[in-house]
């Protein structure tokens, strides 16, 4: 940590002890941990924005690209039906052909009939 050993560590805390003295040292020490743990708290929030930044980039780059992709599939679907030939015929039309038909049919044997 910072190339302190343990000697450098008791030196550097026997010396606040004196400064300070043996009530407030507790108070300053419980300060400094929670001044620590707020910073590192920052820094987590920090970092968790920065990467949702990243994925939300990422997923407009996705987006984009599937959006891409649908509107050339649209634009392939159009040029098919564009140059596939149109058949006339529909089934509505052939149903009113077929009833044409039966009826000059019957017409054809009610003079045949007579």
């Amino acid at each position: 940590m910072f190339g302190i050993g343990m000697p450098e560590l008791i030196i550097i805390f026997v010396i606040a002890l004196i400064i300070i003295g043996p009530k407030k040292l507790p108070d300053l020490a419980r300060a400094l941990g929670k001044g620590l743990a707020e910073f590192r708290k920052a820094t987590d929030q920090l970092k968790a924005n920065l990467d949702m930044d990243d994925v939300e980039d990422e997923l407009k780059g996705v987006k984009e690209d599937l959006a891409d992709s649908v509107s050339g599939l649209l634009d392939v679907s159009e040029t098919e039906e564009e140059t596939k030939p149109k058949d006339p015929v529909t089934p509505e039309t052939s149903k009113e052909e077929n009833s044409d038909r039966v009826t000059e049919k019957v017409t054809e044997k009610k003079e045949d009939d007579r």
